[in-house]
This record gives structure tokens, sequence and C-alpha cells, in this order.
């Protein structure tokens, strides 16, 4: 950060005040303990969507499937408790199937040159239609009352999704900031081809941040699971996508690639799950609500183009100065003078 510049997520902090201020105006129920405890509910899935989906922006990606592989590795929780497997089992089985989902995506946008648009959206219509297809689209409920832990228990009075998506926020923002795959990640987002010729394994982290997502999105699915304690098979067809991409965009993360935070996302989630809460809260109808968060996706993505915009445009100011004519001669080179 440059001497006397606020960080970008200072904005976005001020934007939650502000749009905290104007709905508890609005209606008191905003206000209520009941509300804020739904709130953190819901954007801690919000939340867990933004950070996975983070990691494969800033690399350049983008990741579709990320509501529908919350819907699979949900149902297949719930699936596997169905069949008398223990709670801690089906968790497993729902977080390497979420995992391995990321992976399938990184393996294909990588190794068979496809655009990251088409593999996930691919993979959004096949994790929406496998939970249906095991189940013949019914829903299943979960008796295992250990598995309600994890969407409905508390520590200190903190629900324990949200006790979750601080710890992850903690280790991600760890790995981006002072672990080499972190470097690679910007890195490889900022420029594929220079960090290839630089000696980085760009499959590698191509499909690392497709199986972070994959991850994130198991984490969604077992606390959605968890709180209604029912796997259903249309879970994560609402706007949990628009959520992931707006929560990260507002954020500061660059759906170009190289630039954005963990911190940044997270408080991108706490914005959009606010906005959401608080039109639910003044009774917006619902049909409204996708048009608020495209009208957020726009705005950031326009400020995104502008933010880069200056940057090109600051730095080939300061190259400016000093610039070269193209035939001059190198520096430290000798050059013939007359006698």
């Amino acid at each position: 950060m440059k001497k006397g510049r606020l960080p970008e997520e200072v904005g976005v902090l001020g934007m939650i005040v502000v749009v905290s201020i104007v709905f508890s105006v609005m209606s008191s129920t905003f206000r209520t303990v009941d509300n804020l405890q739904i709130l953190l509910l819901n954007g801690a899935v919000i939340g867990f969507l933004a950070l996975g989906q983070t990691f494969v922006l800033l690399t350049g990606g983008i990741d579709l499937s990320t509501g529908s592989n919350l819907c699979l590795t949900g149902m297949l929780a719930a699936i596997a408790m169905y069949n008398g497997i223990p709670w801690w089992g089906a968790v497993v089985i729902a977080v390497a199937a979420g995992v391995l989902v990321g992976v399938f995506n990184g393996v294909l946008v990588h190794y068979a040159k496809l655009p990251p648009f088409i593999v996930t959206f691919s993979t959004f219509g096949i994790a929406a239609s496998i939970p249906k297809i095991l189940t013949g689209a019914q829903s299943v409920s979960v008796k295992d009352p250990f598995f309600a832990i994890i969407g409905r228990g508390s520590i200190a009075n903190v629900p324990i999704p949200v006790v979750m998506l601080a710890i992850a926020v903690v280790i991600f923002t760890f790995i981006l900031r002072r672990t080499a795959l972190g470097v690679h990640i910007y890195s490889v987002g900022g420029n594929a081809e220079t960090s290839r010729l630089a000696g980085i394994s760009v499959p590698k982290v191509t499909i690392v941040v497709y199986a972070m997502s994959g991850l994130c999105a198991a984490l969604g699915g077992l606390i959605t699971t968890s709180r209604l304690m029912v796997g259903y098979p249309v879970a994560g067809s609402g706007n949990e996508l628009f959520y992931s991409i707006a929560s990260a965009v507002v954020g500061g993360v660059s759906l170009f690639g190289g630039i954005g935070t963990i911190p940044g996302a997270l408080l991108g989630s706490v914005l959009i799950a606010t906005v959401s809460n608080g039109m639910n809260v003044v009774h917006v109808e619902s049909y409204w609500q996708p048009l608020v968060i495209g009208v957020i996706i726009l705005g950031g993505v326009i400020l995104d183009t502008y933010r880069r915009q200056v940057s090109l445009t600051r730095l080939l100011t300061k190259r400016a100065p000093g610039a070269r004519s193209p035939n001059a001669p190198p520096s430290g080179a000798v050059t013939a003078t007359e006698p």
C-alpha cells in the first residue's frame, strides 16, 4: 500500500455501514439480534463461496459451478447419513466430492485449453443434475443430531459457521500473503506465460485454485444442509452464483486476475449479505434482488476496468521521462566518435 493511500477495503466497510444504517432506519426488525443471527448465518455461506471464487478470479478464471457444487455436496452428505454412514464420514465424502469437482474443472481448463466459462458452466449443469438423478428429485432428511452442530451450533454465542469462516479467512490470507503458492497465484493471474517462463507450474496453480473453490462450495453445502437438516436437490440454484461473484468483485478482486485480497472478498460478502437481508426485511419482492445484485456486479466491473486503465496510464507516465529513443544505443555501449 502506498503512503497516504487507504486500502480499498475501507471503502467497502464504509458501504456496509451506510447500508446498515439505511435499513435500520427503514425497519426496526433489521436491528434485532435474531435478524443479525440470520444475516451472519446466510453471510457465512456467501462468504465461503466468495472466498473460493476469489482464488479462481485471481488467476483470471471464473467458477460458475459453485451453486451446483454446493447442492451436490450437501445432498451427498444427506444421502450418506441416510444410508447409515456417520456424520463425520458424510462430511469427508462431501468435502472430497467438492474438491473433486474443482479438480475436474481445473484439469479441463488447463489441459483441454477450454475457456473457464464453458467448463464451469457445463459442470454447473452436471453437478445440478446428479442429486436429482440420485434421489428422483426428492429431498432427503438428516436424522443424525451431531450433524446439526455444523450449521446450528455456536461457540460463546458465535455461530459455528461464522467461526469456520473466520478460520478459513485467516488460513487463506496466510496462503496468499506468506506462501510461494500465493505468490504463484498472483503471478499466473498477472501473466500466465511469463509465469511459465519463470518456472512456475501453471497447471498446478490452475488445478489448486479450482480445487479451493470446490472445497469452499462443499463447506457452504454442509452448512446449508446442516441448518435445514434436509438435503434439497434444488439448493444452490438461486442467487448463490451471483452472490459469490458480486462479493469478490465488490471486495476489490479483479475479474482480469492478479488483483484482490481475501479480507476484501470477505467484506464484499458481508455487504451482499446485508443488502439481501435488508431487502427481505423491508419486504422487497424477491425478483428485485437479482436486479440489485446485477447492478452491483456491473458497478464493480466498471470500477475495476477504470482502475486498470488508471494504473496503466500512471505506469506509462512514470516510464515516459526516462524512456530512451528506439534508435539510441543500449546503456553502456561504446560508440564511434570522430577524431
